[in-house]
């Protein structure tokens, strides 16, 4: 379960996320992502095609590194698991949603190359920095 600042930072402001997925000969692969919030599920928006989706149908265990973007010291280590992946035209939506926080425009502007997915990432663990923050 997520606690209030891993929320605060996955769901408020341009905070970025890095996440690390794990590729089929055992090497950690990370990115940084634009990143939202659903209750307690952290959301990644990505394509089919990319690694880091292939990782997660292969080994749904992630770690997710929410990042202060106006003090990249002030973190959150969030290590779970995806637990559901929406197709379609709400995967969409969210990728457009994701375009408007973090570049204030309506669409997302970038060629989409196969299909948008949405990752719904749980919380095993949450580890804050500074401690205790």
């Amino acid at each position: 379960m997520l606690n209030d600042k891993a929320r605060e930072l996955a769901g408020t402001g341009k905070n970025f996320a890095v996440m690390s997925t794990t590729m089929k000969d055992g090497s950690i692969q990370s990115h940084t992502m634009w990143c939202g919030l659903e209750g307690d599920l952290i959301l990644i928006n990505t394509e089919i095609h990319r690694p880091k989706f292939k990782n997660t149908q292969r080994d749904p265990r992630v770690t997710i590194l929410l990042q202060d973007a106006t003090n990249p010291w002030n973190y959150s280590e969030v290590r779970g698991k995806v637990v559901e992946v929406v197709h379609g035209a709400e995967a969409r939506a969210h990728i457009d949603a994701l375009a408007k926080k973090y570049l204030d425009v309506d669409e997302y502007p970038n060629p989409i190359q196969t299909e948008r997915v949405l990752l719904k990432i749980e919380a095993d663990r949450v580890f804050n920095f500074p401690p205790g923050s």
